[in-house]
């Protein structure tokens, strides 16, 4: 990160004089989201930096590359699949998490609502 041969230990003393506090993850797994592609590292090297109040995360690893359309064949861990694609199982983890409800209603709750989060738990609440 900072100057090639520098002492680990004086190099923790000037982070820490910084502000800067880092922290070693045990992640066992990571995946990157875009609109194209998944990254996913498995066995990657994950560490947290808090600067002042950001917390930052560093990823080392060798990522698997997978198509959007790979990422498909998790819809069918939801019940709901009336080709809403669209709803992040993530959006409606939280949806059931917030309300209760299962995740068949958490899923339609977001599609009717367009996959806005907060009118999803506003309709079920």
């Amino acid at each position: 990160m900072f100057g090639g041969g520098m002492n680990p230990r004086k190099m923790q003393q000037m982070m820490e004089q910084m502000g800067i506090d880092m922290t070693e993850l045990d992640a066992e797994e990571v995946v990157i989201r875009t609109p194209d592609e998944e990254l996913v590292f498995t066995d990657a090297d994950v560490t947290r930096m808090d600067a002042q109040g950001t917390e930052t995360y560093q990823i080392a690893g060798e990522p698997e590359t997978r198509g959007r359309d790979d990422a498909g064949d998790d819809a069918d861990d939801a019940d709901a699949d009336d080709g809403d694609d669209d709803v992040p199982d993530e959006d409606v983890e939280l949806v059931v998490a917030r309300t209760g409800a299962s995740e068949e209603a958490a899923h339609e709750a977001l599609a009717a609502e367009d996959g806005d989060l907060a009118a999803a738990v506003s309709r079920l609440e």
